[in-house]
């Protein structure tokens, strides 16, 4: 009895060394990838750091500073959020870039009409899906001289319509207006990036597996049923990213402002990323420019936020089984 314990021990033993080894092995393999991993996304990962990590962290210290390209820099503290709240100009171009950033919902809800008619069985659709789209290719410099020109209060396509309609007795001056400067502009933009709007929703309309829309009809739903309850909740993920380009546009629309009113007339149509720019590069004002870009950056991640909440909070996410 004792030789057979004696003998057992010995390949019981055995058997549990044998069993660690391929947990070791696995472990080792791991650390291997691990390693890899790293290996292949160092370089990416230095260059976002470089040139997205570091200036935003510089852009941060730069707010807080006196700063002078030929005289001294020195800390300032918040001096400049301070100078914000009494800043008439401030407070116009963020209620504009609101209004702006406002506009998007109105475009993806027209993108979503669109893309609902494309996507049936409409004879031409392709035809439709591409005069649609064509709008977004061209260069934002080249659309904002169009809509000049069709704005031009003189030999503008917009007063000569409504001058041979008879609505109007007197040209309208739609970008010298401090009323229709800034909501003639949010056309042009609308109208541009409707386009693009309509291809992320007709993907996310494609995507949808039509037995849901077979087996709702043979419950007797209607074409408005199933619209709110099975279109519209499997389209959150693509009508987030549509809101999310749509805020990012808001925020970095530049040279379409630029082009057709350079913010004004006196600021009507400022935008803070136009008021950033005149700042930095007319005024060479470059720590009031970096607070203000604190603030639109701030503003910028709230509303990424938000959306994703209202869109269910899981945008983005991976599921892993």
């Amino acid at each position: 009895m004792q030789n057979t314990l004696t003998t057992a021990m010995p390949v019981a033993s055995g058997r549990a060394h044998g069993a660690a080894l391929p947990r070791r092995g696995g472990g080792l393999k791991r650390r291997r990838e691990l390693i890899l991993i790293w290996v292949f996304l160092l370089p990416s990962l230095v260059v976002f750091f470089l040139y997205r990590i570091l200036p935003l962290l510089w852009n941060v210290m730069l707010s807080f500073q006196d700063f002078s390209l030929f005289g001294k820099t020195g800390w300032i503290g918040i001096e400049h959020y301070r100078e914000m709240l009494g800043d008439e100009v401030f407070w116009t171009s963020l209620w504009n870039t609101l209004l702006y950033i406002a506009s998007a919902p109105v475009g993806i809800v027209l993108a979503l009409a669109i893309a609902l008619m494309v996507n049936s069985e409409v004879r031409g659709r392709n035809v439709y899906r591409t005069i649609v789209f064509l709008s977004y290719p061209l260069m934002t410099v080249a659309v904002g001289i169009i809509w000049r020109w069709m704005y031009d209060e003189k030999v503008g396509l917009f007063n000569y319509v409504l001058r041979t309609l008879g609505i109007i007795d007197t040209p309208l001056p739609f970008l010298q207006s401090f009323e229709w400067a800034l909501p003639s502009i949010l056309l042009a933009n609308v109208w541009q990036i409707l386009g693009f709007y309509m291809i992320i929703l007709l993907a996310g309309l494609q995507n949808i597996p039509q037995n849901l829309y077979e087996a709702a009809s043979i419950d007797g739903a209607s074409a408005t049923q199933q619209l709110f309850r099975i279109t519209l909740p499997l389209l959150r993920p693509s009508i987030f990213l549509a809101f999310v380009i749509g805020v990012m546009t808001s925020f970095t629309s530049f040279d379409l402002v630029y082009v057709m009113t350079q913010g004004g007339p006196a600021h009507s149509s400022e935008l803070l990323v136009t008021y950033i720019y005149k700042n930095a590069f007319e005024l060479s004002r470059v720590d009031y420019a970096a607070a203000i870009t604190v603030v639109q950056f701030l503003l910028l991640v709230a509303l990424t936020w938000a959306g994703n909440r209202i869109s269910g909070g899981e945008a983005g996410a991976v599921k892993t089984e």
